[in-house]
């Protein structure tokens, strides 16, 4: 079993990682209380970052900074044999893992291939902007870890949580960029886009579907730590990242309709050719 610091610890992780999850879900839900009929003017409408942007922003800034005197403490416990020896958490840790990257760019690419290949403008959508989300998450990310260049816990024996490097991350690579974790911004876009989208088809389910998938994405953080790939304050950090890339992504092509992107790839559909293989076809409109 588990020693007490380790649950002190994990607990820590887990209550903040939720209640910054779960405080999107208000936004979303108010997504949802005013859905009317699509504006093909292609115009954006009301402000695209709001003051309880702002408040969750902070919420995970703040969760970010007070993991910082935790981060060794955990990393440390992380590493105890109980849990590093226990099957069943080696190998949930590993599916949690997989299914944030790659599976998350092979689930958004499916659902709108599917969405393309049956005509489903919801499928479509549903991957296309979740695709689009993880893109934005992800470059948010990599520019924060080749900037700040913070050394991995495995590199640096979880003994020194504050080893920054500026620019460093982009000089000396993966084991120089562990802040924010990829993982967590990729499993947190998804959750969010996912949240925002399916909220919009059918209203208050936002409660629902994003209880299950902040819950998901928030075990993908807890993987990352258990595998000794990233600090507490990463996790924390991209979470924050992942979730306003979902939540604006879905936000700017809903009330820009008509950008290019959603003209171009949800105009398309996939049918057999002239010699008999699926293709891709596009209907350009001005």
């Amino acid at each position: 079993m588990p020693d007490r610091s380790i649950l002190r610890a994990l607990g820590a992780v887990s209550r903040l990682g939720l209640v910054a999850a779960l405080s999107v879900l208000a936004p979303v839900d108010g997504v949802t209380q005013s859905i009317t009929p699509p504006d093909t003017s292609g115009g954006s409408h009301g402000r695209f970052f709001t003051g309880q942007d702002a408040a969750v922003a902070g919420l995970f800034a703040v969760g970010t900074i007070a993991m910082f005197p935790l981060d060794r403490t955990i990393a440390a416990n992380m590493k105890n044999s109980s849990l590093q020896n226990n099957a069943f958490v080696h190998h949930t840790a590993d599916a949690f893992r997989v299914t944030a990257v790659p599976g998350s760019a092979l689930i958004g690419g499916g659902l709108y291939a599917v969405g393309r290949l049956t005509h489903s403008s919801r499928l479509a959508e549903l991957g296309l902007h979740g695709t689009e989300a993880l893109l934005v998450g992800q470059a948010f990310g990599s520019l924060i870890k080749g900037t700040v260049g913070r050394a991995r816990p495995y590199q640096v024996a979880d003994s020194n949580a504050h080893d920054f490097e500026f620019l460093r991350g982009f000089r000396k690579g993966n084991d120089y960029s562990s802040l924010p974790s990829g993982h967590t911004i990729a499993a947190f876009a998804a959750a969010a886009a996912v949240t925002a989208e399916t909220s919009r088809w059918w209203p208050h389910s936002g409660a629902y579907i994003g209880t299950v998938l902040y819950g998901g994405a928030a075990m993908v953080g807890l993987e990352r730590l258990y595998n000794d790939k990233h600090w507490a304050s990463d996790v924390i950090l991209a979470a924050g990242i992942g979730t306003f890339s979902g939540l604006k992504v879905v936000k700017y092509n809903h009330e820009n309709p008509n950008n290019r992107l959603d003209r171009v790839l949800l105009s398309s559909s996939i049918a057999p050719g002239p010699d008999g293989r699926m293709a891709l076809s596009f209907t350009l409109t001005p």
